[in-house]
Parts: C-alpha cells; sequence; structure tokens
C-alpha cells in the first residue's frame, strides 16, 4: 500500500516544485503519472519541462501519443495504468483506491490560492477517513518540513 503526500507550496511555483519531486520520482525508477484538471494545462506543463534545463531534462510526454506506455512521464487528465507514483497538480482527483494502488502519490497545491487550500484540505480528510495514510508537508519556513502525518498501519 502506497501513500499519499500532500505539498503546500508557498514559495515555490507548481513547476519549480513538481521538477524536484519528478527527477526523485524518476531516480526511484518509478513511472510517473502528472495529472491536471485541465486538458489546456497540459500542454503548458509539457512546453515548461521542454524548456528546462538540458542537465535536468526531464523524458516525457502528453496522453494520447503512440508510445505513452514508453513514456517515463505521462501527463494526463484522468488516471492511466502502469504507474508506480502519480502527482496531482491544481486539483487534479484522486481515488482512495488509487493510493492503495501506488508506490506513492504527491498532491501539489499553491497555499497561495484560497480555494486550492480549501480544496487540499477536503482532500485530506476524506482520504484519511477512507484509511490512507498521509503526511503533510509545507515549505512556508523556506525549507521543507513534514507539519502532519497519518499512519493506517497496525503494528
Amino acid at each position: 500500500m502506497g501513500a499519499v503526500y500532500f505539498y503546500h507550496l508557498t514559495r515555490q511555483s507548481i513547476e519549480t516544485a513538481l521538477l524536484k519531486l519528478l527527477e526523485k520520482a524518476l531516480e526511484q525508477g518509478w513511472r510517473v503519472e502528472v495529472r491536471m484538471s485541465n486538458e489546456c494545462r497540459l500542454s503548458w506543463l509539457d512546453e515548461k519541462l521542454w524548456l528546462g534545463p538540458d542537465e535536468t531534462f526531464l523524458p516525457h510526454g502528453i496522453e494520447g501519443g503512440e508510445h505513452d506506455d514508453l513514456q517515463p512521464i505521462l501527463l494526463t487528465t484522468h488516471p492511466t495504468k502502469n504507474v508506480q507514483c502519480v502527482m496531482s497538480v491544481e486539483g487534479a482527483e484522486i481515488s482512495p483506491s488509487e493510493i492503495f494502488q501506488k508506490e506513492r502519490v504527491c498532491i501539489l497545491f499553491d497555499g497561495n490560492i484560497p480555494e486550492d487550500v480549501d480544496t487540499a484540505r477536503r482532500k485530506w480528510k476524506s482520504l484519511v477517513e477512507a484509511g490512507c495514510e498521509a503526511s503533510y508537508w509545507s515549505e512556508e519556513s523556506g525549507r521543507w518540513k513534514k507539519n502532519a502525518e497519518v499512519n493506517t498501519t497496525l503494528d
């Protein structure tokens, strides 16, 4: 069973934090799905990933291509198959069953947008009530700090 990690962004942009998390996920050998709620934003993120520094290029593609199953990082608006990690950005939906099936699920949200914070709080509550393990990370102090954790594993 996996776990869900909430990342409360207050200093970095979504794309900056996402790039770092994607690098770490690929280092783990995971195939990653980046899920957004808006199809138009997939092209925006695709462009951001292509325009990043050459030394940190992250191989990826937008779902619907000929080689979706070969993409280390797949950008999409809905659940796909054969990924070990899902990164939800800008309010994309995540179900408890996905968390139980994946190695890791990350939910990134902009702490400067009150609606995003409210959405993240509702997701935290519903996922924890469904029995998901969860941790909440904040960068408010200037460094990432775990501020909350719910561990549902029985010893």
